[in-house]
């Protein structure tokens, strides 16, 4: 008798056992091309491949879950769903909370800014030239044109009467020669004739020449200068403007600790983008990868630009239950032998992806 029980316990324990392992994990998404592309219902993408591959591997039985980013991550946190398939930013806070992978990519985030269209190009030519370094440039040009035209006109206006009138006129006279003989023009109306006047015509000519040198670098310079200011190459120039990026996101979490006053956030990339299409937001950061493939696909974000700008280096892995450990070494040990085949290579190669 208490060896019949003692097989039906050890039967029970068994199928219960097997049962569990026979369990059909939940897999929640979210779409991030090119990690992750829902068209229609039909997935694809880096991560959808990789996750095929290990589950076909392991022989797990799974079901798909799509669900908005934030919702996703709280679920995997809580225990409601398994496997999350996402490209998740390994973080210390997240692994508190959830298990991880192995890393399978390695990316950083970027910033995504609006072009500038012709008018707002033409105003900031405007403001540049106008610029007031710039004017007191054009007013002391002034001031040299003035000097030397006066003093053409006291030299000249007794001994050569015909280039250079007497009284009101023969000022006039001389600011014209100033004018024509700094800028090269030459047109041989007017002229010295005597010692000292063309000692004063040398004296503008070599002033004159160093001046406008100086003034044009100053115009080269002012123009560079604010061209370099509106193409920013460090993300703390946005601190104090108005940016996007994912709900929840790493991006999120890194924009709140590098003090950065005004985060707008979206459920998704494309909601951010066509908030900064419409001028909405001055930025949006994110994932560097993702934000490129989207725009490159999109024709409609054509006017956006990504600047040449790296930060806050990431670490991709799938976000795992927590307490599941076999399935979470199961499932690093396969991503770790598939990533050092030359198919995963050929893999990124087919989404324009490179490994930093």
């Amino acid at each position: 008798m208490k060896k019949r029980f003692l097989l039906l316990f050890l039967l029970s324990i068994s199928f219960l056992t097997a049962q569990e392992t026979r369990d059909t994990l939940v897999v929640g998404y979210t779409p991030a091309a090119p990690f992750i592309i829902d068209e229609d219902g039909l997935l694809e993408g880096i991560n959808v491949w990789l996750w095929q591959r290990v589950a076909e591997d392991l022989n797990l039985e799974f079901e798909m879950r799509r669900m908005p980013f934030a919702d996703m991550l709280e679920a995997v946190k809580k225990g409601e769903i398994d496997v999350s398939i996402n490209p998740l930013t390994i973080t210390s806070d997240r692994i508190k909370e959830m298990g991880f992978s192995r890393s399978f990519f390695a990316s950083h985030s970027t910033v995504v800014v609006a072009e500038k269209n012709s008018w707002q190009k033409i105003k900031q030519f405007v403001k540049a030239v106008f610029h007031m370094n710039f004017l007191r440039g054009f007013l002391l040009l002034f001031v040299i044109l003035m000097f030397f035209g006066f003093l053409i006109w006291l030299f000249e206006r007794k001994k050569n009467p015909d280039h250079f009138r007497p009284g009101q006129k023969g000022l006039w006279d001389g600011l014209w020669w100033s004018v024509v003989t700094l800028t090269t023009v030459g047109y041989g109306d007017k002229a010295p004739a005597t010692r000292w006047g063309k000692i004063a015509a040398l004296g503008l000519m070599f002033s004159g020449l160093l001046f406008v040198s100086g003034l044009t670098a100053s115009i080269a310079s002012s123009l560079t200068v604010n061209q370099l200011t509106d193409s920013v190459d460090n993300f703390s120039e946005f601190k104090e403007k108005q940016v996007g990026t994912v709900r929840s996101s790493s991006s999120y979490d890194f924009l709140k600790v590098h003090f950065f006053k005004n985060v707008n956030q979206y459920d998704g990339v494309v909601e951010g983008l066509q908030e900064l299409k419409a001028q909405n937001i001055d930025a949006f950061i994110y994932d560097e990868p993702i934000l490129r493939y989207r725009i490159q696909k999109d024709s409609s974000l054509n006017h956006l630009e990504i600047l040449p700008m790296k930060f806050d280096v990431q670490f991709y892995g799938f976000g795992i239950k927590k307490g599941r450990l076999p399935l979470q070494q199961a499932i690093s040990q396969r991503i770790l032998e598939i990533i050092e085949t030359t198919e995963w290579g050929i893999v990124l190669a087919e989404y324009g992806l490179n490994e930093i």
